[in-house]
């Protein structure tokens, strides 16, 4: 794509154009027609992305088969699946940041290189300690692929086409956690439990391939800064938005060990609490040292003469509310799996394939909701969208806290857990298109990288409460409905809260449907 475009919002998120986008000198107007391959660059981006988020449920089903074979006790077979959660959730933001500063398809396709090749290794592993390694290497290759993704789409697509892009992508992101139940059902039935890290592979390969022939590279940390000394200069002697007037002098080491060490102690906290319970040790002391390590980045970033991140960037009241939404949906969303998984298969015998067969609905549900919510976005605007579609989940959530021992999934389950999966998919819409909201080309990396860490940091918090509050119903060989009740009456909680929260902190108004691409060249 050759068009260049900087659009700027109003400071209070009110979705309209500081400025018109102005054409310079050497690229094409923004009025200039879209990329005829955008679909296909979609499609693409989010199969690459469907592939991550897969990869975070389709290992529980098969930990039992990976135990036996290789071996593992329960300890190890839970780092079988917190190494990939792990390094995954707490290199997000230095993944997204990254490609602002290397290059967005740079670093998704070094991000998917690892993720394929990781994903190999740890197909072939005959060890538990290198299967668990290269779980941790596909972590890696996910933080750095991910942000990079969501970040070329924001390029690629404009105007009301970007809200519809996103909604696909929130879909992907919400509905990836069901078909990795149903996916590994069926694969560990078939094959065996390493086709679910092989199936990784051609697909990968194919993106590999596909996508340098069709995404041009967007930035690098030197590139353009001619251009913008002799054009970028904003009346109020800012930087014009996007971000190449000078590329940084030196790396911030201590911002990005703090920016990495803060999720990751928190993400490792979050999964001890789950395990062990809030009170046990090993688990507050990495969230006590997961607030230290918060507060040491933004130490770290204000003496700092070239931050990884401009704090200012991060108290956009619509980045809050976009992340807190997103945080809450993803909490949500995954504890309504959990449990109703838990429910279905140890409360009403169901298989792990005819769980996830059974979740098929839901997802579905979830991406009609996603479909819906960019419709309403770009019509109602985000707080009465938000508020409708988290007053939804609430009421899906409500009607599940009547399960019974001898229920029925079809009338019991699936009634409120479509409910609260259609209204959760309009949240992540919601969620993500208000904090992509008027981020300028030089922190759309950046800004994809912490809706994503909200993504992750939300799952975990939101299974550590569940299984708090659920309690020993989700212990022991003998079945127990008597927490489930409590526990998704939390989960309708948390969403009336982030339905208000929504109402003050989410942008004012509707998505500028002029808005051209952050950037491309």
């Amino acid at each position: 794509m050759n068009l260049e475009s900087h659009t700027h919002a109003d400071p209070a998120g009110a979705g309209h154009p500081h400025h018109a986008a102005t054409a310079h000198h050497g690229h094409a107007e923004a009025g200039a027609p879209p990329d005829p391959r955008r679909w296909l660059i979609l499609a693409l981006l989010c199969t690459a992305q469907f592939m991550l988020i897969v990869d975070v449920t389709v290992v529980n089903v098969a930990l039992p088969t990976i135990g036996g074979e290789l071996g593992l006790n329960a300890g190890a077979l839970t780092w079988v699946v917190t190494a990939y959660t792990l390094f995954f959730g707490s290199l997000l933001l230095l993944g997204g940041r990254l490609g602002d500063l290397l290059g967005r398809r740079r670093m998704f396709l070094v991000g998917l290189t690892l993720f394929t090749a990781a994903s190999l290794a740890s197909g072939l592993a005959e060890s538990g300690g290198i299967l668990i390694t290269a779980r941790a290497v596909q972590g890696i290759g996910a933080a750095v692929m991910s942000p990079a993704a969501m970040a070329l789409i924001m390029t690629v697509f404009q105007g009301p086409e970007r809200n519809r892009a996103l909604g696909v992508w929130a879909a992907i992101g919400a509905t990836g956690a069901a078909f990795g139940v149903l996916l590994g059902g069926v694969l560990v039935s078939g094959p065996g439990w390493e086709s679910i890290f092989f199936v990784n592979v051609p697909i990968g390969l194919a993106v590999l391939v596909a996508v340098p022939a069709l995404v041009k590279e967007t930035t690098t940390a030197g590139h353009g800064t001619g251009h913008a000394a002799a054009h970028g200069q904003h009346e109020h002697g800012q930087s014009h938005g996007h971000g190449h007037a000078a590329a940084p002098t030196g790396f911030d080491l201590p911002g990005a060990l703090t920016m990495t060490a803060t999720p990751a102690l928190l993400i490792y906290g979050l999964a001890q609490a789950r395990d062990n319970g809030f009170g046990d040790i090993g688990a507050w002391l990495p969230l006590l040292g997961a607030l230290l390590g918060a507060v040491l980045f933004v130490v770290a970033e204000r003496s700092a003469a070239a931050p990884l991140v401009r704090l200012p960037f991060l108290a956009r009241r619509s980045l809050i509310g976009g992340c807190l939404l997103m945080l809450a949906a993803s909490g949500v969303l995954i504890s309504a799996f959990f449990l109703c998984s838990l429910y279905l298969q140890h409360v009403l015998g169901f298989s792990a394939l005819r769980t996830g067969l059974t979740f098929l609905p839901a997802a579905l549900a979830t991406l009609v909701g996603a479909h819906l919510g960019s419709q309403a976005v770009a019509r109602l605007g985000w707080r009465a969208t938000a508020t409708g579609g988290m007053a939804v989940a609430v009421a899906g959530a409500l009607l599940l806290t009547g399960l019974e021992r001898d229920g029925n999934a079809w009338t019991q389950v699936m009634p409120g857990f479509i409910l609260l999966s259609f209204g959760l998919g309009i949240g992540f819409v919601c969620a993500i298109t208000s904090s992509m909201h008027g981020v300028e080309h030089k922190d759309a990396g950046l800004g994809s990288g912490l809706v994503n860490t909200c993504h992750e940091l939300g799952a975990s918090l939101g299974i550590a409460v569940v299984a708090a509050v659920a309690g020993a119903s989700l212990e022991g060989t003998t079945p127990s409905v008597d927490g489930f009740g409590s526990a998704f009456t939390t989960c309708a909680v948390i969403a009336a809260v982030a339905a208000v929260a929504g109402l003050t902190l989410l942008p004012k108004g509707r998505p500028d449907p002029s808005a051209g691409p952050v950037f491309a060249h």
